[in-house]
């Protein structure tokens, strides 16, 4: 994959029928995309399979050849650039419509992410651009938060192994959340207030039923 594709498909997931949605024709082989760029008059086809792998290349009909010079970093002018740009935005373009976040990857967390979707129609916010692998999740009426996705190291929170986890933060009541906090499967929200949210960590060491149950008593939390 190129530094370009790279740039803008990192961390996406594709939806499928969004692709036929935007024009793509599916084939044997998966999904085709195919747009005249209108300053050069090349040709761009783009492909996308069942797997949501995607391949571009650009032909330049007037002699039926591939034209790569937009993947060079290096290539300079006034031709390769414009090619170079809309090359990109149609791909960004591409990406805006057909494709979402795909940042967590846990069992847990894409089970959490669809339970909230269903349950209160809400889709993770990505406000940190520092901070790619952090999203929340807030209420519509009152705009306040009621849960946290975020990609830590463990020993964030005073575990011994330095390996990265997806962890849930969520808020609960102050004499509520003294008694659950045990530094193994409950620890002090982290990042946040630490009278007001607590921490798990989205690896199966808390049940999904139980996860459930507290974003439902976040959410409630929220209003106040």
């Amino acid at each position: 994959m190129s530094n370009i594709m790279y740039s803008i498909f990192s961390n996406k997931k594709v939806n499928l029928s969004k692709l036929l949605q935007f024009g793509f024709v599916q084939t044997e082989s998966g999904y085709i995309y195919r747009k005249t760029l209108s300053e050069s008059g090349f040709l761009l086809n783009v492909h996308v399979t069942p797997q949501g792998e995607i391949s571009t290349e650009i032909i330049d009909p007037s002699l039926n050849e591939l034209y790569t010079l937009h993947l060079v970093g290096h290539a300079t002018g006034g031709f390769v650039e414009t090619v170079k740009y809309e090359y990109q935005e149609t791909l960004l373009e591409i990406a805006t419509q057909c494709f979402q976040t795909d940042i967590f990857q846990s069992k847990q967390s894409n089970e959490l992410i669809d339970y909230v979707r269903k349950t209160y129609g809400d889709e993770l916010e990505f406000l940190w651009k520092k901070f790619p692998k952090n999203a929340i999740w807030r209420r519509k009426d009152t705009q306040k938060w009621y849960g946290i996705l975020l990609t830590v190291s463990k020993q964030k929170l005073g575990l011994l192994e330095d390996e990265p986890a997806e962890i849930f933060d969520f808020r609960m009541l102050p004499e509520e959340l003294e008694a659950l906090v045990d530094y193994k499967m409950y620890f002090p929200g982290y990042h946040m207030n630490k009278k007001h949210w607590c921490t798990i960590i989205l690896d199966g060491s808390v049940p999904f039923k139980e996860i459930c149950r507290r974003i439902d008593a976040s959410y409630l939390l929220a209003t106040q």
